[in-house]
């Protein structure tokens, strides 16, 4: 069995896609740390991307320098290292007592390396200049490729999303089929976004549903799914709570589904094990109604700071519930798609790490609150040890 530095060594190289430390040890530190070759004056090295709340703190190291850097953080600050190259991807688990477990894969090379020049200007997932079908339909760029320039924000916001799928990567399987379920897909320019991504770009054997309610919206859909080549991405009329087309989900995705709709997506991919969750949540009314507090009483009687703060409370009682079900949670800014004011987004990646979830129930006993997402994973799990 390789030691990490032997590890390391193999893994960080000109094959290096991308990799990823994460499972911070100290929750109000940085959060994750971003690698990835650039090519700077000519030579390759490597540059890290430190996120700590809001800000994103880049610094390049030569490959010597990077292993040293990675073999400290994974010894002082992290517990888990994620690894994504052309011909082998890999993960380092360091348990609370330190044990490390070194998990390499080897796989054909299904795509060539790019290494990007280090500069300034925005280096985006879906280039400029490169014609997109669904992104011509949607009035994004011309059939040449070029931006509109009033479509520039959508254009953004397009890549801003795929960049949060591109950081779980090293998650999704190269061997098998994945499945990714988005729930409410509504027009499904991300969906679309996320096929195109994925297969196209990435050449991920990708299966993925969308679910809505609307029936044209399905129907028009599934007809440019048809149109652009796109067999497997198919979209469905149906319910969030009573969907069971399938057994076995890889990634959930739920963008601005309306109040508890987004807690029942929530509890169907807690329920499948999925390994990614990516959630934007929306109108989120439950906690407003309920939220009772006699010391909070002076700043809760002004509406519109009720309607803030019972929103915030929403989101981070349902970060924290997903980690007491074994999930490693990050809510993040998303900007959406109808040009609204910023919008969270709860990323979670399973681990199997379950946290205490004492002080979340202390909370919500404090507030008087009862959200839907807390009754729907208990009950679950308490209807799983009856049986």
């Amino acid at each position: 069995m390789k030691n990490l530095r032997e590890y390391l060594e193999e893994q960080i190289n000109e094959n290096l896609i991308q990799a990823v430390l994460s499972a911070g040890r100290n929750k109000d530190g940085i959060s994750k740390i971003k690698i990835r070759p650039i090519r700077l004056k000519g030579q390759i090295c490597y540059q890290a991307s430190a996120t700590e709340g809001q800000k994103v703190l880049h610094k390049n190291y030569g490959r010597t320098e990077l292993i040293e850097y990675v073999e400290k953080e994974l010894a002082e600050n992290f517990r888990q290292f994620q690894a994504q190259g052309a011909v082998t991807d890999g993960v380092v688990l360091v348990s609370k007592k330190g044990k490390m477990t070194i998990k390499q894969k080897h796989h054909e090379q299904k795509e060539k390396v790019q290494i990007q020049a280090h500069n300034r200007v925005k280096q985006y997932i879906l280039k400029e200049g490169v014609p997109v079908p669904f992104l011509i339909d949607l009035g994004v760029m011309n059939e040449q490729g070029k931006i509109i320039h009033a479509r520039y924000d959508k254009f953004r916001q397009i890549n801003r999303f795929l960049e949060f799928i591109e950081d779980i990567l090293p998650r999704l399987s190269r061997d098998r089929e994945i499945t990714i379920l988005d729930f409410g897909c509504g027009k499904s320019y991300l969906t679309f976004a996320m096929y195109y991504y994925l297969r196209e770009l990435k050449g991920y054997d990708v299966n993925i549903i969308g679910l809505d309610l609307k029936t044209d919206v399905i129907e028009k859909c599934n007809s440019l799914a048809l149109r652009y080549g796109y067999e497997k991405l198919h979209f469905y009329h149906g319910d969030i709570a009573d969907y069971e087309g399938v057994s076995c989900v890889d990634m959930v995705v739920t963008l601005h589904a309306c109040d508890t709709a987004t807690d029942y997506a929530l509890a169907k991919a807690v329920e499948w094990g999925a390994e990614v969750i990516l959630s934007v949540p929306c109108c989120q009314h439950e906690v407003n109604k309920q939220i009772k507090n006699e010391m909070l009483e002076p700043v809760l009687r002004y509406g519109i700071l009720k309607e803030r703060i019972s929103a915030l409370i929403t989101d981070a009682v349902r970060a924290d519930l997903l980690e007491s079900k074994g999930y490693d949670t990050q809510i993040l800014e998303f900007i959406d798609m109808e040009h609204t004011p910023k919008n969270l987004l709860i990323r979670a990646v399973r681990t199997g790490k379950r946290s205490d979830q004492g002080k979340v129930e202390k909370m919500l006993a404090a507030l008087n609150i009862h959200p839907t997402l807390d009754r729907l994973l208990n009950e679950k799990e308490q209807e799983g040890s009856v049986r």
